[in-house]
């Protein structure tokens, strides 16, 4: 595992889904023991522009959970990021063939956040961008319920099982 690791959570803009997956895998792994809690968690965007904040729906739906999210600063993801990821989470199977097309080398851990959460659950988080305020804690209410199944993941790739 490249230490300490990192692991990339990928949406369109990456100014609602991924910056608040990003924060709540943390917030997770910050509670799991070596070396899931070493890992560094980042989020960027397909299409993102460089330097966005976070949509207020966003930063409140996180703030809610406790969790803050205001200094949140959006970037495109790059080939350089995607070279040096343990697991990168996307939010749709488009981000994920976006990925597959646009860039290089491309990381063996490329998944849909909530791929592991079983079967009869929907693998992908819809954009919840000019809805209202519950549309935001849906996406990440779907969120939170990937987390135990995104944290048993990253220990299996970590080699800790």
């Amino acid at each position: 595992m490249p230490a300490p690791g990192l692991v990339i959570v990928v949406c369109t803009a990456n100014i609602c889904r991924s910056p608040m997956g990003e924060k709540l895998l943390q917030h997770a792994l910050a509670a799991q023991p070596e070396p899931l809690r070493s890992l560094k968690v980042v989020s960027a965007g397909i299409a993102a522009a460089r330097g966005q904040p976070a949509t207020d729906n966003s930063v409140a739906a996180l703030k809610k959970v406790g969790i803050d999210l205001a200094a949140h600063s959006s970037q495109p993801l790059t080939q350089a990021l995607l070279d040096q990821a343990l697991a990168v989470f996307c939010m749709t199977e488009s981000h994920r063939s976006m990925i597959e097309l646009n860039f290089e080398r491309v990381p063996q851990n490329l998944h849909l956040f909530r791929e592991f959460v079983g079967r009869d659950g929907d693998t992908e988080i819809p954009d919840p961008y000019g809805g209202n305020f519950r549309e935001y804690e849906a996406c990440r209410d779907s969120m939170v319920e990937a987390i135990p199944s995104l944290v048993q993941r990253l220990r299996e790739a970590a080699g800790k099982p």
